[in-house]
């Protein structure tokens, strides 16, 4: 693990590349973080991280002011992406990295998702209202501003209407899978998301299996050609991240990680800069792709 606590016990001995910090899993407010792009990149640059990954979902409208102002100030800024698929009912989260943000297929395919997105939830509003939760459609869009619209506006929206006593409850109780006005949502699969991927000059990579994914399912998603793992995430302990790195090794991935940052939360800016990988983790990426 790359966290403060791994950099202590590494003391004196810990080389160059070994200390540079990479952040690669960060969101903005175009998905469902709280902060602009280019208040990323200060909070990295104040927590000594100069090498960062947008990683917003489903969305690259960020990148163009992070990479410019991330220039001006020092700071890299690889163009990244984290995409929504399906395994069966199961949702998976594949992060792409040095995706080429401006190629049309990729932008068509996340302009027919965005637009999906809203349908979706419209269906769930109309859905809300028939059992007496009277929020419009027209509050989320506002709640969800430049970003890829979501359930989680949809929950805001009910939070700051009264409707529920805290944010868990919009899903466990109305908007989560089962519940009386959950939709399903359009989604790739592994393997189409991949392959988009790919197609987009990028490297595709697990987020937090962790969290979600089975030992079945990811062999599954590697044997679908993932080129990497989400190693470091806040949901993975020291003895989690250990088995990642030895899943990596055992089948010749590459590894990522980074804070899964989106801000707003009672310790996210306290804890910004705990979770992060050495900058050899992005020279092998570079080698992968470029060498």
């Amino acid at each position: 693990m790359m966290s403060e606590m791994a950099e202590k016990e590494q003391g004196k001995g810990t080389s160059p590349s070994e200390s540079i910090r990479a952040d690669l899993h960060l969101h903005t407010a175009y998905s469902d973080g709280v902060h602009a792009p280019r208040e990323i990149v200060d909070k990295a640059r104040a927590a000594g991280i100069f090498t960062i990954s947008i990683t917003d979902h489903d969305n690259v409208g960020g990148l163009d002011e992070a990479v410019e102002y991330g220039r001006s100030v020092g700071v890299e800024v690889i163009s990244g992406l984290e995409l929504s698929a399906a395994m069966g009912e199961k949702d998976v989260h594949i992060l792409a990295y040095f995706v080429d943000y401006k190629n049309r297929n990729l932008l068509d395919y996340l302009s027919f998702f965005r637009y999906e997105r809203l349908k979706r939830a419209e269906r769930i509003v109309e859905k809300l209202n028939k059992i007496n939760i009277p929020i419009t459609f027209e509050s989320v869009q506002e709640q969800a501003g430049v970003g890829s619209l979501g359930r989680p506006h949809i929950a805001s929206v009910m939070m700051e209407g009264g409707f529920i006593d805290s944010y868990r409850e919009a899903f466990s109780k109305y908007i989560g899978v089962g519940g009386p006005a959950y939709e399903k949502k359009f989604q790739l699969s592994p393997e189409e998301a991949i392959r988009l991927i790919a197609d987009s000059g990028g490297l595709s990579f697990l987020a937090h299996p962790g969290k979600y994914t089975s030992e079945v399912e990811l062999a599954l998603l590697i044997k679908a050609g993932l080129d990497g793992i989400e190693v470091v995430h806040p949901s993975h302990n020291e003895a989690r991240q250990e088995h990642y790195r030895g899943v990596v090794s055992q089948y010749f991935l590459l590894e990522s990680g980074g804070s899964d940052f989106h801000g707003g939360k009672k310790n996210d800016d306290a804890s910004f800069g705990t979770f992060w990988v050495p900058i050899h983790v992005v020279g092998a990426m570079k080698k992968r792709l470029f060498s």
